[in-house]
């Protein structure tokens, strides 16, 4: 979610570091566009287009070929047909383009396309001669009074009479012999001709059914391959005849297709966050903005209302325009909720202009015991507006408009809040709404498409490795984590390399503030390994690769991660047999123990790692001794430090507290007077980074302990 203060002038997504507040470039908000490139490929569908244009191209089209690109609108069809009509060109194949939105009538659709293809073909090199045929062909189809009679280039009297008598002559002949030409001359050429057709879908009932006609009338040509893009539902329920189901008719014309894929969930929510905070990084003061209100605005109000990228684009557009506009005098996460539904849910936002009495009259506002109904008639007919998305409307209500909670059974909220809801700037004071209304005329994806390349990488170690630290830190467990996308391709040979780079990497990942259900880094990147491990499958051979792998690992806790996912201790995953799993442990244990001070101190996590000795150790093993080195001494407290997370109930804010491991801390140093002693000779020489430590340290040794609930 956003990390910010009430009162601070920048938003920003924690993963991201802060947005600077000088020198800012204006913003740039994409527009509701296709993209036509891979440069502009955000959902990392380049690689899917260039395979599907590859098995376009290993069909047999000897006797024509249709296939098509399904999904629903808003879900990218065009721009996956314009990737993958990049890399037929590349191979050499011609493609033709046909819009059939530019055309209406069962007679000019005819018409049009093959003027349009015969057009498109005579000026390629080579295929002028199937350009003429074709025309020819089209023209058996049409009647004559398409025929043009007058215009700049062509003469009445003898020049239209030739050309009647030609297309009564091509009548005369058939279309069997016009199509005998067409098939002869297409069989000739060396590499397909594959032809477009978008936006089907966004034709009336009857255009649709004449598209798939016409489809059908030429779909077994030879070397020509159709390619049609449109949402499945709608085309079906257009092709659909009585007794006769669209889809069986749709599936007796299309020899493959590809359902566009929807955006995985983490990867939409990241887009969103992206786009507010790129929509905002130029608005000098986009207003103030309550972080413990947002993260129950965005969930409640405005992801339900957000189904794909194009959804997100308009909506970034919407609120920059907008947050510009208003100039930082209505509170942001107002102007956020309020523009998703503007955007999204028009006739509910269109009714906000005759429900603001219902929405911002607090109890006795009127100066009655009993509100008038018509404020209440007010929020029931705006809740009603919201359709399939009441129970949105219901939560923006709750949200960003106490005094009109109580006509949906909530709390009451009197008069004298209003002064605090016009201070903060609220929509919940009817002044700050009404100014709203009057002044309306606006990381994980980047992450997705990183782990795809680095997924193809992640054979070769060394290119693997090289790639990941070449990443943004703060970006770098987003990567690993989209790992997981690939888990059902995982095998032998990326087992070893895979998880050598990511158990080496992971001492370097830094510590990110997440929400109460989110994964730390550690199980983020354990995740990966043990299903790179799993792959594998054999105990035997999990067992070797382990073997293989463990001398690769540089940090001890890194080693411990792999013992633990392969073992049977805690959340192991019993990958291999017990007694190799035991041997794993011992030998890891002697290696903490005979670690140099040096080598410990370099641990980003050694009070778990020192813990695991003392704990886990056999009764015939050596005790731990902690070194009395004022370097572990540090490196114990900054791992024994920690934020508790404390959320209020019925809200989805977190807080943080800081605490030590303490008990911890004393069970390895076997007294709490040594420990003492320790860190007083760390004061002697303190590290430049000492944070808060010796404060909490100190807090500590003066007898205070945590309550419970994180209470001070």
């Amino acid at each position: 979610m956003f990390s910010r203060k009430k009162g601070d002038s920048v938003v920003q997504k924690i993963e991201n570091p802060p947005v600077p507040e000088g020198g800012q470039k204006t913003a740039k908000i994409t527009a509701d566009n296709p993209i036509t490139s891979s440069e502009e490929d955000a959902l990392g569908r380049l690689k899917p287009a260039s395979s599907f244009a590859e098995q376009v191209l290993t069909l047999d089209s000897s006797e024509g070929v249709v296939v098509g690109v399904l999904g629903p609108w808003g879900s990218g069809k065009t721009s996956f047909v314009n990737l993958s009509q990049s890399f037929l060109k590349e191979s050499g194949v011609t493609v033709l383009e046909f819009n059939p939105w530019m055309f209406s009538g069962a007679d000019q659709l005819v018409q049009s396309f093959f003027i349009e293809l015969s057009a498109q073909l005579k000026l390629r090199p080579g295929l002028s001669e199937i350009g003429e045929l074709i025309e020819d062909y089209g023209d058996t189809f049409s009647g004559l009074g398409w025929l043009p009679l007058v215009g700049p280039w062509i003469e009445r009297g003898r020049v239209v009479t030739d050309l009647v008598a030609k297309a009564l002559q091509r009548k005369k002949e058939g279309v069997k012999s016009s199509q005998n030409r067409v098939r002869q001359s297409l069989k000739k050429i060396d590499k397909p001709i594959v032809v477009i057709l978008d936006d089907i879908d966004r034709l009336s009932t009857q255009e649709i059914r004449d598209v798939f006609k016409l489809v059908r009338l030429t779909a077994n040509f030879p070397n020509i391959i159709y390619l049609l893009a449109f949402d499945r539902y709608r085309v079906e329920q257009a092709l659909g005849e009585q007794g006769i189901p669209g889809r069986d008719y749709l599936e007796k014309i299309l020899q493959i297709a590809i359902d566009l894929p929807a955006v995985p969930e983490h990867v939409l929510n990241t887009q969103i966050f992206n786009a507010i905070n790129g929509a905002l990084a130029d608005v000098e003061n986009p207003g103030n903005f309550d972080s413990d209100l947002w993260p129950d605005v965005f969930m409640e109000v405005i992801r339900p209302l957000i189904r794909n990228m194009r959804d997100v684009r308009r909506y970034a557009a919407a609120i920059h325009g907008t947050a510009r506009d208003i100039g930082g005098q209505v509170a942001l996460v107002d102007v956020l909720a309020l523009e998703a539904v503007r955007v999204f849910l028009p006739d509910v936002f269109h009714s906000l202009h005759t429900s603001v009495d219902g929405l911002t009259t607090t109890s006795g506002g009127y100066g009655y015991r009993e509100d008038p109904p018509e404020l209440k008639n007010q929020i029931d007919n705006l809740v009603a507006k919201g359709g399939e998305h009441e129970e949105s409307i219901r939560n923006l209500i709750r949200r960003l408009f106490p005094g009109g909670e109580r006509h949906l059974g909530g709390s009451h909220y009197g008069g004298d809040w209003t002064n605090r809801w016009l201070k903060e700037r609220r929509v919940a004071h009817v002044e700050v709404l009404r100014y709203y209304l009057e002044r309306v005329a606006g990381e994980k994806l980047q992450a997705f498409s990183d782990a795809e390349i680095a997924w193809s990488l992640i054979t070769y170690k060394a290119e693997f490795e090289t790639y990941l630290k070449l990443l943004p830190l703060d970006r770098l467990q987003d990567v690993i984590s989209s790992l997981e996308a690939y888990e059902d391709d995982f095998a032998d040979q990326h087992v070893i390399p895979g998880t050598v780079v990511l158990l080496n990497l992971l001492p370097q990942l830094p510590d990110r503030q997440r929400g109460m259900f989110d994964l730390d880094t550690r199980l983020v990147v354990g995740r990966v390994v043990y299903r790179l491990v799993r792959a594998l499958k054999e105990p035997e051979a999990i067992e070797a690769a382990v073997k293989e792998i463990l001398p690769q690992i540089k940090s001890l806790s890194s080693r411990q991660e792999l013992i633990t996912d392969v073992g049977y201790q805690g959340s192991g995953h019993k990958l291999v047999s017990e007694e190799a799993a035991k041997a794993f442990e011992v030998e890891w244990r002697a290696q903490v123990r005979s670690a140099s001070p040096e080598e410990l101190a370099s641990e980003t996590d050694l009070l778990r790692t020192m813990l695991l000795v003392k704990r886990e150790a056999d009764p015939d093993e050596p005790d731990l001794m902690v070194p009395d080195n004022t370097d572990i001494t540090y490196a114990l407290l900054k791992s024994a430090r920690s934020d508790v997370r404390i959320q209020s109930m019925g809200s989805r804010a977190v807080r943080l507290k800081p605490r030590l491991a303490w008990d911890i801390l004393i069970d390895l140093y076997g007294d709490e007077n040594v420990l003492r002693d320790r860190i007083d000779q760390l004061k002697a020489s303190p590290p430049d980074e000492i944070g808060d430590l010796f404060e909490l340290a100190d807090k500590y040794l003066s007898g205070w302990r945590p309550k419970d609930f994180g209470d001070e």
